[in-house]
C-alpha cells in the first residue's frame, strides 16, 4: 500500500499575516500587551484512493463518512470500507450483510454512523443494514428494498442519544428509537417522529447532533436545518401527520456536509463550481453566526476541491470525502499565534 503525502510548503509561515487578513482570527489582548491573534491553517497530509483498497484494482466512490474508534468507515459505492483512521491502511471491505443463513449484498450504499457499539448502513435501495460493530454480525435490517415500504430510498443516517435519523427521498427525515431494532426486530418498524426538510430530492445528505439538536446541512434550502430534540420528543405523534420544520438561517451558498468536533462545526458549501471546507467556532455556528475561522476552496492554491460529501475530524487530522475526485483527502489543522504590538 502506498499513501500520497503532501509535503508542507516552506513558504507556510510567511503567509500566515496575509492569510489572516482574508479569515477570521480569534484574539486575545490585555491593556500595554500585545494582541495575540489565533490562526488556524489546513495543509494537505494524504490522499486515500481506490489505490490502496485491496490489490488496488477497484473503485472509489466516496459519500458518507464517520469515523468511531480510530477506525473510518467510507460508504463505496456497493460496499462499505474501513480503513485505521490513524495510519490510514485499508483494514477490510464489507459487501453484504450476514446473519445466520441470510446474506444480503450491499447496494449504493449512501451513508454510515457508528453508535454504541452498532453500525447503522443507509443504501439508496431503501434499507437500512445495522450490524455489530466488533464482529460485523447482522443485527437487523430497517426497510426491506422495496421504496413504497419503510423507506423512499435512504440518503443520509445519524445516530445519537437513542435516536436514529435518516434522511429519506424528497424533503423527509424519518426518526426511530435505537430500542426499537433489536435481534428479533421485523423489517417493517414505523417511525416514532417525521421532519420536514423544505426541499430536497434524491441527493446524499448530511446530518449530526450537537447540543440537544438535529443539525442538517440543508443543501437544496441553502441553510443548515436546526431542529431541537426536546421539540420532537414534546410532538412525536403529531408529526407522523405534519412532519416537523426546522429553525433556517439566510445563507447564500448551499452546504453538503456538517460533523462537530471538540471545537468545531466542520462543514463543506458548494457555490457555482467552487466548493468550500469551513470551519465555524460551534458555540458561534449553533448560535447560527457564520464566520468562519477557516475558509477555503483548496489547499494553498493547489488542487480546488470537489463536492465533499462528508466530512469528519481525528485530533489535528480532518477527513474529506471528495466525491468528484474520487478521493478521501486527509487535511492538517494548523494553528499559529501572531502577535501584534498594540
Amino acid at each position: 500500500m502506498e499513501l500520497t503525502y503532501k509535503t508542507i510548503m516552506n513558504k507556510i509561515p510567511f503567509l500566515l499575516l496575509l492569510l489572516c487578513l482574508f479569515t477570521n482570527c480569534s484574539k486575545d489582548s490585555s491593556d500595554g500587551n500585545p494582541t495575540t491573534y489565533n490562526y488556524f491553517y489546513p495543509t494537505d497530509e494524504a490522499s486515500i484512493t481506490a489505490a490502496q483498497i485491496g490489490n488496488g484494482t477497484g473503485t472509489l466512490d466516496p459519500k458518507g463518512i464517520t469515523i468511531a474508534n480510530e477506525k473510518l468507515y467510507v460508504a463505496n459505492g456497493d460496499v462499505l470500507e474501513v480503513f485505521n483512521a490513524v495510519t490510514l491502511a485499508h483494514i477490510k471491505t464489507i459487501a453484504e450483510y450476514k446473519k445466520g443463513t441470510t446474506t444480503i449484498p450491499f447496494t449504493k450504499i449512501s451513508s454510515v454512523a457508528v453508535d454504541n457499539g452498532r453500525i447503522y448502513i443507509g443504501s439508496v435501495d431503501s434499507r437500512l443494514f445495522v450490524m455489530d460493530e466488533n464482529t460485523n454480525a447482522g443485527i437487523s435490517t430497517v426497510g426491506n428494498g422495496q421504496w413504497w415500504q419503510t423507506f423512499v430510498h435512504v440518503f443520509g443516517v445519524v445516530v445519537k442519544d437513542g435516536l436514529v435519523f435518516v434522511k429519506e427521498k424528497e424533503t423527509s427525515i424519518k426518526i426511530f428509537e435505537t430500542s426499537q431494532i433489536t435481534e428479533t426486530s421485523e423489517w417493517n418498524l414505523k417511525p416514532i417522529a417525521k421532519l420536514n426538510t423544505l426541499n430536497g430530492f434524491d441527493q446524499v445528505y448530511s446530518l449530526d447532533v450537537e447540543a440537544g439538536n438535529l443539525v442538517v446541512a440543508g443543501r437544496d434550502a441553502k441553510s443548515y436545518l436546526y431542529y431541537a430534540i426536546s421539540g420532537i420528543k414534546a410532538n412525536a405523534a403529531a408529526s407522523i401527520t405534519e412532519p416537523l420544520k426546522p429553525v433556517t438561517s439566510t445563507f447564500t451558498t448551499k452546504p453538503f456536509a456538517i460533523s462537530f468536533s471538540k471545537d468545531w462545526a466542520i462543514t463543506s458549501e458548494n457555490s457555482g463550481s467552487v466548493n468550500y471546507l469551513r470551519l465555524y467556532p460551534k458555540a458561534d455556528f449553533m448560535a447560527r453566526n457564520y464566520t468562519a475561522s477557516v475558509n477555503v476552496s483548496d489547499i494553498m492554491g493547489q488542487n480546488p476541491f470537489g463536492n465533499i460529501l462528508g466530512v469528519a475530524q481525528l485530533n489535528d487530522r480532518l477527513f474529506l470525502s471528495d466525491n468528484t475526485n474520487k478521493t478521501i483527502r486527509v487535511i492538517k489543522l494548523n494553528k499559529s499565534e501572531i502577535a501584534e504590538q498594540n
